[in-house]
């Protein structure tokens, strides 16, 4: 379960999974570098579970040119919408089940 990860372990777990996608799309480090602007030495300590931290902007740049930056909708997914939105303060209900 990966709230059981260490910090360390969750970004080692998706350095892991990231060069897999990038094998798989075959891209070298170098070109996804070039593309992405993002050093190589970046990538490959991402890649290798010895990045200390990689910032959100490394983390979007290197998903966008891979193709995964929609899965960023996952991430932090939309609030839903609440039912009660769109009642007047005369139709919400307080929390004894009386209405106001």
């Amino acid at each position: 379960m990966i709230k059981r990860l260490s910090d360390s372990e969750i970004l080692q777990m998706l350095g892991l999974r990231f060069r897999q996608y990038r094998v798989a799309l075959g891209l070298t480090q170098a070109e996804l570098s070039a593309k992405a602007g993002v050093s190589i030495m970046t990538i490959h300590m991402f890649e290798t579970g010895t990045a200390r931290n990689v910032t959100a902007t490394t983390l979007i740049s290197l998903m966008r040119y891979t193709g995964l930056i929609e899965n960023l909708d996952t991430l932090i997914p939309d609030i839903p919408e609440s039912p009660y939105s769109n009642l007047t303060a005369k139709q919400r209900v307080r929390h004894d089940g009386n209405k106001k």
